[in-house]
């Protein structure tokens, strides 16, 4: 078995004050949790069973890693099973490892256009750790950003480029983090309340960091925009989001309701005159319907590039 040492890599990104700082000198990165888990890893010669990942992984971790772990039922036993039945994404996720100095450099200079652009940002701390496979990340205002290492690398059609899969994944969340919390962690939204949430953090990465984190979904609907739209029109207001959301698979890109919110909000963004205005709104939105009414979206309609504000 290759050794990459990924403790050597993650090092320099750990930073350990308790009160994260602003996106100059921060926010703060914690990937110990992944340096944690390979010494596991490593110490069990790959194949760790449940107990040692609960033991010494997990009860071990971050209050990030917990966060996570709790959120998304992150356990050893799962942790194990999915080891067992794809071991390679766990050495990929080693590999993967070796991007994130530059990315962290990356995502700091899009936090600082952020904050530019949106003086009220949040800036709390990003966890990169192990999961179970799934999810690649979430984002919330009141837990912060949590990224599944092993999940993000093995996503086929995110960004090709991993460099540029980490920086606009973690963006995205990032977000998320900035939304309103009614509607960002409401449990039971509707498609559009759904699709507004993440259309918006896709154009917000568009506009800020360069790119959106699913580019295998905007591939599958390139030119189909009229039909897609059209048919999202009758279900905007259902409870079941699956046809639009959530639904996609390591290897099929799913969420369209993600490139049709991202249409929805640039659509927003077009029509805005005052486009600072614009980018609070976006990210302070609490009224789903109100805002579609007014953002002048109608299916397959044609949209420009957006480019931001000037910096102040």
């Amino acid at each position: 078995m290759s050794f990459v040492p990924v403790a050597a890599i993650l090092a320099a990104l750990i930073f350990l004050p308790a009160t994260p700082p602003g996106p100059v000198g921060g926010p703060v990165i914690r990937t110990e949790d992944v340096t944690r888990f390979f010494v596991v890893y490593d110490a069990a010669g790959g194949h760790p069973n449940a107990q040692q990942l609960q033991r010494d992984y997990l009860d071990k971790g971050s209050d990030g890693l917990h966060d996570f772990a709790k959120l998304r039922n992150i356990t050893g036993a799962r942790i194990a099973d999915n080891l067992a039945m794809h071991p390679g994404v766990y050495e990929q996720a080693r590999r993967c490892a070796a991007v994130l100095p530059q990315a962290r450099r990356r995502e700091l200079a899009a936090l600082h256009r952020l904050r530019d652009v949106y003086p009220a940002a949040k800036f709390p701390p990003i966890t990169v750790a192990i999961g179970r496979g799934k999810p690649a990340g979430v984002g919330s205002p009141v837990h912060g950003v949590m990224i599944g290492l092993e999940a993000l690398c093995g996503v086929t059609y995110f960004d090709a480029n991993l460099e540029d899969r980490f920086v606009h994944a973690i963006f995205h969340e990032y977000i998320h983090v900035q939304q309103v919390r009614a509607l960002v962690d409401d449990e039971h939204p509707t498609v559009l309340e759904a699709s507004l949430i993440e259309g918006a953090a896709e154009f917000m990465t568009e506009l800020i960091a360069g790119g959106v984190s699913e580019r295998g979904v905007w591939t599958k609907a390139a030119g189909r925009e009229k039909e897609i739209e059209a048919a999202f029109i009758p279900d905007e207001d259902k409870k079941d989001v699956s046809a639009w959301l959530y639904n996609g698979t390591v290897d099929r890109p799913g969420d369209l309701g993600y490139w049709v919110g991202y249409r929805i909000v640039k659509a927003y963004y077009e029509h805005a005159r005052d486009k600072r205005r614009a980018i609070r709104e976006i990210l302070e939105m609490n009224d789903p319907k109100a805002f579609l009414a007014k953002s002048g979206w109608h299916p397959g309609m044609k949209l420009g590039p957006a480019a931001l504000p000037k910096p102040s």
